[in-house]
């Protein structure tokens, strides 16, 4: 496996990302139709198809530059909450990347976190709100753990946490966001962003693997 990762790796996960989230569209329209307004999966598929255009139209030097370029383009082209937040969270990891040409196990942890903090000054959530960061929180704790042995472990553990994370949701009460508004109906359902933030992170283990 690659002792560090580079721009070829950025791309092929945003890459993988945007073709699952298409795949997986109908799937994150359902999460949101029963706690929220059905549209997660629509938006994701049209903002990561938008920044993958975006990519192939004007081609970046570095990782952070291309995560730049997808926080840009996200924050412009996806409505509801899941545009800013996801913004949020690629601006700041592009920030936390700077100019690096190649990515090791902590300048990973810091893209990670820098992620999960950017999410939670612009959401105000809590781990146990029932939100996507019950997925990002112990992603990166878990990628935390995993430092030093090797990029593809430290995002596969965070991916495999991010899963579990996702999964944990469903029998929460919703404190943030429009599921709120149901109250104790939230619990039982899997929150949508949680799972979108599965999906984006396992897109980024399997590159990272296949680096």
């Amino acid at each position: 496996m690659a002792a560090t990762l580079g721009l070829d790796w950025a791309l092929d996960w945003l890459h993988r990302a945007g073709a699952v989230l298409a795949e997986q569209r109908m799937a994150l329209i359902e999460l949101d139709r029963v706690i929220g307004d059905a549209d997660h999966g629509e938006n994701m598929e049209r903002g990561f198809t938008a920044a993958l255009a975006k990519l192939e139209a004007a081609p970046p030097a570095t990782p952070g530059a291309a995560l730049k370029s997808v926080a840009m383009t996200l924050m412009s082209t996806v409505g509801g909450a899941a545009g800013p937040l996801y913004g949020t969270a690629f601006l700041r990891a592009a920030t936390a990347l700077g100019d690096a040409e190649e990515l090791d196990d902590a300048a990973l942890l810091a893209m990670l976190t820098a992620a999960r903090d950017g999410i939670v000054a612009r959401g105000k959530a809590d781990p146990g709100d029932k939100t996507m960061i019950d997925a990002w929180t112990p992603a990166v704790d878990a990628a935390g753990a995993a430092v030093g042995q090797g990029p593809a472990a430290v995002l596969r553990a965070a991916a495999d946490a991010a899963a579990l994370g996702a999964e944990a949701t469903e029998p929460l009460v919703a404190r943030k966001g429009r599921a709120s508004y149901l109250g104790e109906r939230s619990a039982g359902h899997r929150d949508p962003g949680a799972q979108s933030t599965s999906f984006i992170l396992r897109a980024a283990a399997d590159a990272a693997g296949n680096a």
